[in-house]
């Protein structure tokens, strides 16, 4: 080898040796020191070794009996601290050794010195063998102090830096027929509801970005005519009055709408939901006869005005006053103050003509509670009538399409026929009459119109959870980001982080769906006698499905990174859409309060209803139950049969709902017979009661889904469906492990165990999980998501 003075490196210690051929800094000739290059590269290229570090490296090369003094000193500059490689000669030493690895086996690339070992012979021709364990032993101890894992370095150190095409990614054959996923999903309403795709499919409902108020106002005004044309607006009303007298029709129409633009599902869900439904629900023939036909057509667009400024979720001390004067047998309509302005109220600012306002009815010197009327506020040439104010609600976090009003009255007269009278009436002299003699019980009965609608929220959050996921597993399965060392980058929904944000939020939204479908065909058939119990559960799955598709679209944005900040990609629209979701139709929170009063009111009921045998009999199975659960065999037992057994999964989740309400039941009485007030004591047990309210509702979810899995005919389908099943349980459990562990009814090493399961699970669902998005059935047409489009089948 010829050496050559060059100026590279501090110290002298770099570009000292170069090839004449080659011009690089390093000895391509020089067989012994060739095992040390790929150790030496990344001594530098690591970044992580201390100066102390590294003098320990170059004392124990400078102790190498098997070297020369000339080369340990050669070596020993190369590893001065102070005189680091710049990275253009860096740069050199990684090409040569690149370039001498290129002739080697595969096999001799298998760690730094493996790699190191293999240049020697490569050099040498094969003369000599290097590894002699005094060699190997000294080259291990450097490789273990530079404090990497060598096979993933080498496999770095060797992989090109110029990366080729990405390859296409093959999407994993459904394990399933997806056509029959669909029919299971949606099994109601077939027909109406890909009617309302093929609408949506549409270029004329393609979406719009950047409009301004007023036109996007007035597109979702004209989308929603086109559908009023269609018939699909007057699905719930009766055939004499232009629509086919079906609820779950109705429903079904709201939901598959929730795929498109929420501001047109709101608007017309305001139309011919919340003003139409009051109309039909709350009022008689007479009311039917002249309003519901136009109302279907859109021909009188209308308002729903019950929430006011000072009284949001309080409906019943509303202030907004309808006072019965018999000269004239006219109600006066009045805002006492501006607390009891309505406030956010759909097509006020722009389009409604009429309004169904809730009002204290007075009579005379009595006061008989909230009713609705219907209120004239616009002529059809839009301007406003006598008595009247209304200002524009202006932007929104989202929905701005739709035209959110504020309403005042000011002593505007309506006719007496004018109140909606289903459940009570005024006669000309004043007299007030009512079939529901309580106060209480008639209120709630007129807001029983509230529940079609909380039933609807809860239909749109799945369509709008569904879309997100779609958006979101499609491009986790195509968006690919690092990748083990020397290898290409992976899919993103590979990785277990991402598993565990998407995957549990899929299975969530199958089980809502499976809920959803029962309580709307519970509803469509209720009876007198469990009225108050669908009303129960629409106000809990209403809560928790809004809070979900909230929690799913946030993190579906996230999962996207920048790509799901972009409004072309929808999850953005979706997700400020959405938001309101959690105080439309009820605050979510008051709601899950509602529902825990119904619990505790059955619960209660129980035991006004029993003999003492039947009270023995219920103790007894309670007693039963927690030697049999909380058995420490049971609460320890982890192989996967039983973890996997609905029986244990359905259990677990009963147990936690009969246990918290048990418990809230105590804290209430305890304080009522210490002579608290009621409502003081619901106040201080209001966290319990709402950690009682989701427990429930996750058990009425978990049963739905269960019901769903052995229902279903089809195998390959049954199995996926119960893999999902299994997933929504097992995770909920984990993530609720503190309340399980609390309470006895695990031990620490059946977490651990449901952990690892639920880990496994993802795993399996993951090779699933853009078949099961496939199952919702969204068209590209109406998801405009171009990062949701592109896995085909």
């Amino acid at each position: 080898m010829r050496k050559k003075s060059g100026g590279g490196g501090g110290g002298g210690g770099w570009g000292e040796t170069r090839t004449a051929s080659s011009e690089l800094s390093w000895p391509v000739g020089e067989p012994r020191l060739l095992p040390l290059l790929p150790l030496i590269y990344v001594a530098w290229a690591d970044g992580d070794l201390t100066p102390a570090e590294m003098q320990g490296i170059r004392a124990r090369i400078e102790s190498f009996d098997w070297l020369e003094a000339s080369a340990r000193d050669q070596v020993a500059r190369w590893l001065e601290p102070d005189a680091p490689p710049s990275p253009a000669q860096l740069g050199e030493l990684l090409a040569v050794v690149r370039g001498l690895a290129a002739r080697l086996p595969v096999a001799g690339r298998l760690t730094l010195v493996d790699l190191g070992l293999e240049l020697a012979r490569a050099a040498d021709d094969g003369d000599q063998d290097w590894a002699t364990p005094e060699v190997c032993d000294a080259l291990e101890e450097i490789q273990t102090a530079l404090g990497v894992a060598p096979a993933e370095v080498c496999r770095e150190l060797l992989s090109s830096d110029v990366a080729g095409p990405v390859p296409s990614i093959e999407a994993p054959a459904a394990a399933f027929d997806l056509e029959a996923m669909t029919r299971l999903l949606e099994s109601d309403y077939r027909e109406v509801r890909e009617e309302v795709r093929e609408i949506l499919r549409s270029p004329k409902f393609d979406y719009q970005y950047g409009l301004d108020k007023e036109a996007y106002r007035e597109l979702v005004l004209g989308w929603c005519k086109e559908l009023a044309r269609r018939g699909l607006g007057s699905s719930a009303f009766p055939p004499e009055y232009g629509g086919h007298g079906d609820v779950g029709r109705g429903i079904a129409v709201f939901e598959t709408l929730a795929f498109g633009d929420l501001s047109l599902l709101v608007k017309f869900g305001v139309q011919f939901g919340l003003f139409g439904g009051s109309v039909y629900f709350l009022g008689t023939k007479r009311h039917h006869e002249k309003y519901l036909r136009d109302i279907g057509s859109l021909e009188l667009p209308g308002c729903y005005a019950m929430t006011e400024a000072g009284h949001g979720s309080n409906v019943r001390d509303i202030e907004t006053m309808a006072r019965f004067d018999p000269e004239t047998d006219e109600f006066v309509i009045d805002t006492p103050s501006e607390s009891a302005r309505k406030v956010y109220i759909g097509n006020a600012a722009r389009d409604g003509q009429m309004a169904t306002v809730f009002a204290q009815l007075v009579t005379g010197s009595n006061g008989y509670g909230v009713h609705a009327f219907l209120v004239p506020i616009r002529s059809k040439k839009r301007r406003l009538l006598k008595g009247v104010r209304i200002e524009d609600s202006g932007e929104k976090l989202g929905l701005n399409g739709v035209d959110n009003g504020t309403l005042w009255f000011d002593r505007v007269r309506i006719p007496r026929e004018n109140l909606l009278n289903r459940f009570a009436d005024v006669s000309e002299d004043g007299a007030y009459t009512s079939p529901i003699a309580g106060d209480s019980k008639r209120f709630f009965t007129m807001l029983g119109t509230l529940v079609m609608g909380r039933i609807s929220v809860a239909a749109a959050s799945v369509s709008a959870a569904k879309s997100g996921l779609t958006i979101a597993v499609r491009y986790a399965a195509q968006r690919r980001q690092f990748g083990p060392a020397g290898a290409r980058e992976v899919p993103i929904l590979d990785y277990r982080t991402h598993q565990r944000r998407l995957l549990p939020l899929l299975a969530t939204t199958y089980g809502a769906g499976f809920a959803l479908q029962h309580l709307t065909r519970r509803f469509v058939d209720r009876t007198e006698d469990d009225t108050r119990e669908v009303e129960v559960l629409a106000a809990g799955l209403k809560a928790y499905i809004s809070w979900h598709a909230m929690r799913t679209l946030q993190t579906c944005r996230e999962a996207c990174g920048g790509a799901g900040y972009m409004a072309e990609n929808r999850i953005a629209a979706l997700r400020a859409d959405t938001d309101v979701f959690a105080t439309f139709e009820g605050d979510n929170t008051v709601l899950l309060q509602l529902v825990a009063k119904g619990l505790l009111t059955d619960y209660k009921q129980q035991f006004e209803d029993v003999q003492f045998f039947g009270l023995l009999k219920h103790v007894t199975g309670q007693a039963a139950r927690a030697v049999t659960e909380l058995n420490p065999i049971v609460t320890r037992l982890t192989d996967e049969d039983h973890l996997r057994d609905p029986e244990f999964q359905q259990g677990a989740f009963a147990y936690r709902e009969e246990h918290l309400l048990v418990t809230a039941a105590r804290r209430l009485k305890k304080r009522i017979d210490a002579g608290m007030d009621s409502f003081d004591a619901f106040n201080q047990c209001q966290d319990h009661l709402v950690a009682l309210t989701l427990a429930h509702v996750e058990r009425v979810i978990l049963e739905r889904f269960s019901e769903a899995v052995s229902g279903c005919d089809d195998p390959a389908v049954t199995e996926v469906l119960s893999l999902l099943r299994d997933l929504f349980a097992l995770w909920r459990i984990e993530e609720d492990r503190g309340w399980f562990l609390e309470s006895g009814y695990i031990e620490s090493n059946k977490a651990k165990a449901i952990r690892k399961l639920v880990n496994r699970l993802l795993a399996e669902v993951r090779e699933q999980a853009v078949p099961l998005v496939d199952a919702f059935d969204i068209p590209d047409e109406i998801l405009g998501a171009p990062i949701g489009i592109g896995l085909q089948y």
